[in-house]
């Protein structure tokens, strides 16, 4: 059955228009799809969706920018990912076929064995003696792959630049300059939405797992010493309720568990407040699109499952016809991880500053070499020397006292115990930290399929994509009841009147009237507007709700404001008066 909805959905997302494998006339690709004119449309809803939820909400705190799809390699240095960001691939030594090892493991033995190391998994292979999948031939060692695009940046051999895996790197890069942009406020979320590339080794799953896709992501920057500060916002959703699967449950095959958002941080399970709050407003966001509570989860994931930058990372979760639970976001604390990297290799400050609510007078020891002991030691030189002392900060200076090692300025020796200290009175304005960061992350590719399969239903033999009407790719239809002039041009004027009032339609006089119902109804459109005979007598027209098919009479001079309140949640009965059928 779950086979059958499968098909179903793919077929009509080809032939309505919504999504398809690219490069069909030459085969096609895996790992690329195209989105036709109505999967832009719903993709494009959603985003905006996404943007009222996450940044529109919160814009006293949350901005939005753009940064270039291509970044120099120094910046995927830092990040890590060049080093980090792999898979494990093993390829079959009689047709040499290459797989994605844990995938091949789990088909063959359901086991997960996301973390594993290479080694480990090549010892499973073994031991099991998991065959290729193609020919049954025997596979090799297991080893690891990096996901990176690479690409040369002008026409330069050896100006290395990387197609971004995610958009985090370019809000990072682009923090400080947002920051001051922003009047130097913390906390700080700065979104972005925009398309990534990960050179997957064996995409599968359709729509869910691509090699080029779009991403919509917030990096929200706080200060760690003040959880509370850090999420002036969370009362909104202290009380709002989350299915959790703590590791700890995953690993002894437990189920996910209710919490509220309040008690999730009170009793650990979520680290921090600000993380547990974007996974509220990410739970409310996915049942935005038509996906119940009841088929929605976060899985945590474990020390070995999650990025290398993440202390706490959870996978939200929304069941699918054929594949059963799939991500559809990612949720993770990154600390200061991404920041710092960036400060030590390009060298720039990153931190920001924060002021106390009064000046301290604090004492510090400062640290300095005996200038009695130069001039004595060094005579000539000491001008020299006092030159090159000036390069030397005091974290060096007290290393060295610490460590009990002399000093080394080129040829010259400075013995610890020349390094003299003094406790001097100092006021102090505030202080330097670099913030923490909660990043949650969607694919939108992923949340389009998700919302287009939930949105799927059959009634009497024809098919309906009930999207929420907010979503919905196109909002209403025009249809003249047959093609007689006076109709086609009442009709016509509708439209325009439509169209200019903001709303997205589309004009149709071709076939019969139901025929074009079903039409509509297959594409999701949540209003239809017939003009009839009786139009052309009282100005007034009929809108026909796409889910249950009823339908209300509606004077043309309000139409308008009522599809409005219509598109926003408004029943159909607050439009006018019922039709009867």
């Amino acid at each position: 059955m779950a086979e059958d909805k499968y098909s179903k959905i793919m077929e009509l997302a080809k032939r309505r228009g919504f999504f398809w494998p690219s490069y069909e006339i030459y085969g096609g690709v895996a790992g690329f799809y195209d989105l036709g004119p109505y999967g832009v449309l719903l993709k494009n809803r959603i985003v905006e969706k996404w943007r009222r939820f996450f940044v529109a909400d919160h814009s006293n705190y949350v901005v939005e920018i753009e940064t270039p799809i291509i970044g120099p390699d120094k910046v995927y240095i830092a990040s890590g990912h060049v080093e980090n960001f792999t898979d494990p691939i093993v390829e079959c030594l009689k047709c040499g076929r290459k797989f994605r090892a844990d995938h091949l493991i789990k088909n063959a033995l359901g086991i997960d064995v996301e973390g594993a190391t290479p080694e480990e998994m090549t010892n499973i292979i073994r031991e099991n003696n998991i065959r290729c999948p193609v020919c049954g031939g025997p596979l090799g060692e297991v080893r690891t792959f990096n996901l990176l695009f690479k690409t040369q940046i002008g026409p330069y051999e050896g100006n290395t630049g990387y197609f971004r895996p995610e958009l985090a790197q370019g809000m990072f890069v682009a923090f400080k300059r947002v920051y001051e942009a922003m009047r130097s406020r913390i906390p700080l979320g700065i979104a972005q939405v925009g398309r990534v590339g990960r050179n997957e080794i064996s995409p599968r799953q359709a729509m869910m797992r691509l090699r080029e896709f779009n991403i919509m992501e917030m990096e929200y920057f706080m200060d760690p010493e003040d959880p509370e500060g850090s999420c002036p916002f969370f009362y909104r959703r202290e009380n709002a309720r989350l299915r959790i699967l703590p590791y700890n449950l995953k690993v002894e095959g437990g189920e996910p568990v209710e919490y509220t958002v309040a008690e999730a941080v009170d009793e650990g399970v979520i680290i921090h407040r600000c993380l547990a709050y974007w996974m509220a407003v990410a739970n409310d966001f996915i049942q935005s699109i038509g996906v119940p509570y009841s088929e929605i989860y976060f899985e945590e994931k474990g020390p070995k499952e999650r990025a290398h930058y993440s202390s706490q990372t959870f996978d939200q979760l929304v069941r699918v016809s054929r594949w059963g639970w799939v991500e559809v976001s990612g949720h993770s604390y990154r600390g200061d991880y991404d920041l710092s990297r960036h400060m030590k290799f390009s060298g720039q400050d990153l931190t920001v500053f924060k002021p106390y609510p009064e000046p301290r007078v604090e004492t510090r020891t400062e640290y300095f070499v005996d200038k009695a002991y130069v001039g004595r030691t060094f005579k000539s030189r000491a001008r020299e020397v006092f030159r090159l002392l000036e390069g030397v900060g005091q974290e060096e200076l007290a290393r060295a006292v610490r460590e009990g090692k002399p000093l080394k300025l080129g040829d010259i020796i400075i013995p610890p115990d020349a390094i003299k200290t003094k406790n001097v009175k100092v006021k102090i304005s505030g202080k330097k930290y670099i913030p923490h960061v909660v990043e949650p992350s969607f694919g939108v590719e992923r949340v389009v399929y998700v919302a287009f399969e939930h949105a799927y239903r059959e009634k009497e033999g024809r098919v309906i994509l009930s999207f929420p009407r907010d979503i919905a790719p196109v909002q209403v239809a025009v249809l003249p009841l047959v093609e007689e002039e006076p109709l086609l041009k009442k009709a016509m004027d509708v439209y325009h009147l439509l169209r200019e009032s903001g709303f997205y339609a589309v004009y149709d006089d071709t076939g019969s009237i139901g025929k074009r119902y079903a039409r509509y109804d297959e594409i999701g459109v949540p209003a239809a507007v017939t003009i009839d005979f009786q139009t052309l007598e009282d100005d007034t027209v009929t809108v026909r709700d796409r889910d249950s098919w009823r339908q209300v009479r509606v004077p043309v001079t309000v139409l308008p404001e009522k599809l409005k309140l219509y598109i926003n949640g408004a029943s159909l009965e607050e439009l006018g008066e019922p039709v009867n059928s």
